[in-house]
């Protein structure tokens, strides 16, 4: 684990805290001296991301609670903000995933898989920004997809869903430059993690299986380095990942190309 002081002294909330690249994030920062707010909706994988910080452990806090139930976030973040009294960074990092085709895609499952990966998400970073302006000082960072800047089989609202990311923290960091809040979109391609196992098929069951796609993609330590590092550097967009990067730019720069390869895709 990194020796690396840079957030020594910080405050960081990291939701999705409990696997994947929010528990090597949760390590990383609790390394470093910072004190981390860990969440998720797995109250059993918080106490083990905590205790496997060993002599760190003490600078991890867990507060579990589930994206989905966005009334009551509000409460949550005021209850952490007495406790604490400092937030310097929000890393957004929970989320769901999709398997299913469109016209199998009931439209409470669309709401469902919104509710957690936009709603949850801008719910907890409208709770955390008032406490960011008042300080003048913070970074707010959501967790986006290379699907959330193109369409891709099977993934209709996981993709529109991460694309209404984009717009709303663009529009945050615009409007509170003055205020010193920043605000990050991270860009995920291919992560060895538990996503694709939990993605919600179209009868709202899980897909418990890994990708083959997934399975060859980079570590979820690897991300999260990645990550810390565009954190550093004060990115905007962070992408993380490896060679499938290149679609972000093949989409951009060679639409027809894109769509060419896309409809390779199989989507059944």
């Amino acid at each position: 684990m990194s020796e690396d002081k840079y957030f020594k002294g910080k405050t960081a909330w990291i939701t999705g805290g409990s696997s994947g690249i929010g528990e090597s994030l949760v390590k990383i920062f609790a390394a470093s001296g910072a004190t981390v707010i860990a969440s998720s909706n797995d109250q059993a994988g918080l106490e083990r991301v905590r205790s496997e910080c060993n002599e760190n452990s003490v600078n991890v806090i867990c507060v579990p609670f589930d994206l989905s139930e966005t009334e009551s976030i509000g409460a949550v973040v005021d209850e952490q903000m007495e406790r604490i009294k400092r937030i310097d960074y929000l890393i957004n990092i929970g989320g769901i995933s999709q398997r299913s085709r469109i016209d199998e895609t009931p439209m409470w499952l669309d709401r469902k898989i919104f509710e957690i990966n936009y709603f949850g998400t801008i719910a907890l970073t409208k709770a955390v920004l008032p406490y960011m302006i008042k300080q003048k000082s913070g970074h707010i960072l959501a967790t986006s997809s290379i699907s959330g800047r193109f369409g891709f089989p099977l993934r209709s609202a996981y993709s529109a869903s991460k694309q209404a990311l984009h717009g709303f923290f663009e529009t945050l960091h615009l409007e509170n430059k003055s205020n010193n809040v920043r605000a990050s979109v991270i860009i995920p391609g291919r992560v060895r993690t538990a996503i694709s196992m939990h993605a919600l098929t179209s009868d709202g069951k899980e897909h418990g299986k890994l990708d083959e796609g997934q399975a060859k993609g980079i570590t979820p330590e690897k991300a999260a380095e990645q990550i810390i590092r565009g954190i550093k550097r004060n990115r905007r967009e962070i992408l993380v990942g490896s060679s499938e990067l290149i679609m972000l730019h093949i989409r951009r720069y060679l639409p027809w190309l894109f769509f060419r390869i896309a409809d390779k895709i199989k989507s059944t």
